[in-house]
């Protein structure tokens, strides 16, 4: 496709995940208490955004990834969080 056809297909769904994304870190600057690890994540993959790199979904899939190879002996949680808790 040319980037005009992409712009013609993607770019409201994209305008309004982004407006979505505003939204959310204006509730979060609002809000009191600090930042857990999954805010600070969240905005390792927003800076990944800025980069001219290619391949930014994985980097911001990366961003919010675990990155350790050698699997945990027993979960911790019931669920997953959506962020990685340990330090990149």
């Amino acid at each position: 496709m040319t980037r005009q056809q992409v712009l013609d297909l993607y770019f409201m769904e994209a305008r309004a995940r982004l407006i979505d994304i505003g939204a959310f870190i204006d509730r979060m600057e609002r809000a009191t208490g600090e930042d857990d690890f999954r805010m600070k994540g969240f905005r390792r993959a927003l800076g990944e955004l800025s980069k001219g790199n290619p391949g930014k979904a994985r980097a911001v899939l990366l961003a919010l990834s675990d990155p350790t190879k050698e699997p945990i002996a027993a979960a911790t949680t019931k669920a997953a969080c959506g962020a990685w808790p340990g330090t990149q």
